[in-house]
Formats: structure tokens, sequence, C-alpha cells
């Protein structure tokens, strides 16, 4: 869709006086859903609340189901908000995700520890693994409809990643926790989810791993690419030949957190490893008044070319997530820099349609099956 194009559309969010609603114009396509957080869950904050409920089929959880939350200490657990959490999605007949069992970040550093603090042995962290698996993926069975099991397993340069999972058990810490799902609960769907996924080694690393797994006979069900993606990477093509060639695998695949950053790199890095921060500089916040119409139709742009790669591939593409609601719950206010103004969703900051979500509207009507 070009430029020209997406400014003459002007507003169509509104059709015949409502609101257009994602989940209708993506409902023979794929699923349409949104990380929401605790205070949306509990319905306190009713207007975005409303947002969700309306327009999306599917919700996954910012933090409420990460192991630092649901599992803090050896012998607590704490599923009051992840219960609200799973209750939401089924009042409202959503897919529900689970997000995410098996992560090196926020993780309590008990999980890792003997009792002297020291590093545990392999033995031992298998054991606590496969507990709060069968735990946590037990309590929801039937409910939760999915789960990333492994996230972020993989450097840049697509080999796997040092986390104290991968020291203390060896690379098998990743079938394990796919089994221990698959025990937990036999018809969830099971997926590897990780960010970067376009670019090529680590592409090349993640279709390594999921083969290799395959052959092991690892009940894993699809990969999650994040897409937190930028005004001008990946490009397109990236985008195409990764959920091409995972598919070809035979796995379904998802778009699992989906946001485009618009504002200036403020590292040379282009991945999503939430440990790196940088510096507040008033050059890498230059939008903090209201981002400029050139900026917003580019944002429309790229939000519209991208869906035209996610349609492309309707059957292997099984859900487009999004990572929050509004620009002003983004993740991207506050990372890599922090009091950041971000514009990365297709709602402002009031909870109002941009237009980006005008340009999804017309990309789900334009690229609707003959």
């Amino acid at each position: 869709m070009s430029l020209i194009l997406v400014v003459a559309l002007g507003s169509i969010g509104a059709i015949a006086g409502e609101q257009a609603m994602l989940k209708e114009a993506f409902k023979s396509d794929f699923l349409i859903g949104a990380a929401v957080n605790k205070a949306q869950i509990y319905e306190e904050d009713a207007d975005t609340a409303g947002l969700i409920k309306t327009q999306f089929n599917s919700i996954s959880p910012e933090n409420v189901l990460k192991w630092g939350v649901v599992h803090p200490k050896a012998d607590t657990y704490d599923f009051e908000a992840a219960d609200r959490y799973v209750a939401f999605g089924g009042k409202y007949h959503m897919f529900i995700v689970g997000h995410t069992l098996v992560w090196e970040h926020q993780t309590p550093a008990w999980v890792f520890q003997d009792e002297k603090g020291n590093p545990a042995d392999r033995e031992t962290l298998l054991k606590r693994m496969q507990d709060h698996i069968h735990t946590v993926v037990g309590r929801y069975k039937g409910r939760i409809n999915s789960w990333d099991v492994v996230n972020e397993a993989l450097n840049d340069d697509g080999s796997l990643r040092q986390s104290p999972w991968m020291k203390i058990i060896g690379e098998d810490y990743i079938a394990k926790a796919f089994q221990f799902a698959h025990e937990a609960d036999p018809q969830a769907e099971l997926y590897y989810n990780d960010y970067s996924l376009e670019n090529e080694a680590k592409l090349k690393g993640a279709l390594e791993l999921l083969r290799k797994l395959q052959t092991q006979g690892v009940p894993i069900t699809g990969v999650g690419l994040q897409g937190h993606y930028q005004l001008d990477f990946p490009s397109e093509e990236q985008v195409d030949a990764a959920i091409t060639a995972f598919g070809k695998l035979g796995l379904k695949v998802m778009i699992t957190e989906f946001d485009v950053d618009v504002l200036p790199r403020a590292l040379q890095y282009r991945g999503a490893d939430v440990t790196l921060s940088a510096e507040l500089q008033p050059k890498l916040n230059p939008y903090t008044q209201g981002l400029p119409d050139a900026v917003q139709q580019a944002l429309a742009q790229r939000y519209a070319g991208l869906f035209g790669v996610f349609l492309k591939h309707r059957g292997v593409l099984a859900r487009v997530t999004f990572w929050g609601v509004t620009d002003g719950g983004s993740w991207l206010n506050n990372w890599p820099v922090r009091g950041r103004t971000n514009y990365p969703l297709l709602f402002d900051r009031s909870g109002q349609p941009k237009p980006a979500f005008d340009a999804v509207i017309r990309a789900a009507h334009s690229n609707s099956p003959q």
C-alpha cells in the first residue's frame, strides 16, 4: 500500500456509524490478540478493558504468569492475578495464551541455587522445572489454550544462549520443558517464542533447533515471532521468509508481541533484549508533544505492509498479538530508554484508533479471500 493511498483513505475506522473491529475484520484469517496488564485484567482500567473486549479475540498476559510473579518462593505460589486473567479471557470467550514457562529473566534467583546460594545441580533444577510446569499448566488445564513454553533461548547468532537453564541442565532443558508441559495438559498448544527470528543467523539457528526437537518427537506445536519491529526493519521480505520457513516445518506461526517502534534507535542493536538500556537524551525522545503527521502516515503504511505479509500466510499464521493495547501502556516508552514517549500501537493514549488502525482494517478488506 502506498503512502498516498493511506493518506487518501482518511478515517475508515467507522463503518455505518459503528467502530470497525479488528477481530471481525480478520475473523476468516487469524486471531487478533493483545497483551494485557493487571489493571486491565481486573477491569480497573475500564476504558482499555472495553477496547480489549471489543477489538480482540485472544489475550496474552504481560507478567502475571511469569515465574517471578506466580512462584516467587520455593514453597509459595500466588495465583490470584493469574486466576483473574484466565477468568477475564473465559468471560469474554477469548483464546487464552500462557506466557511464559521457562525464561532466564523474571525468574527468581532461588530457582537456580541450592540452600547455600551455589548453583543448583541438574537434577534439582529439572525437578523444580517439572514441579513448576505441572503445577501452573495443570491448574489451567483445558482453560489456557496455548503456552509459550520456552522463551528466548537463542543468541542473535543462532547459538543457544548460555542461560542458567542451559548451564545447569544442558541443551535438553528445552525438550524437557515441552515434555513437562505436554504431560500437564496434552491438549494445549505449545510454542517456542523469540525475537529477531527474521534475522538470517538467528532464523537459521531457530530452524535447526526446531528440526532437532521435531526429530526427537518433542511435542511442539508452533513458533512465536515476537514482532518487535521498527519503521524500517526488518523488511517485509524478511518477515515473509521467516514465516515461510517455519511453516515448511509444519508448525503454526504466531506474531506474539507485535509493535512498531517509531523513535530514533538508541542503540545499534536491533533486537529486543530486555537487559539493555540507554540514557535518555532529547534527540532520542523527539515527539513528546505528539506524533508528526508524516510519521503517523509512515506508521500506517508500515502496518499496512506487514499485515499484507501476514494475510499472505493465512492458514499458517494462526494469531497476531499486539504487545499492549494503547500507546500509553506500551513497554517501548521505557525500553531501551526510560521515560520516552512512543507511539507503536494502533490506539493512541486516549484509546482512539490511529491512522494505522484504519490502514490495518483496509488491509483486511483489500486482501480478503476471493
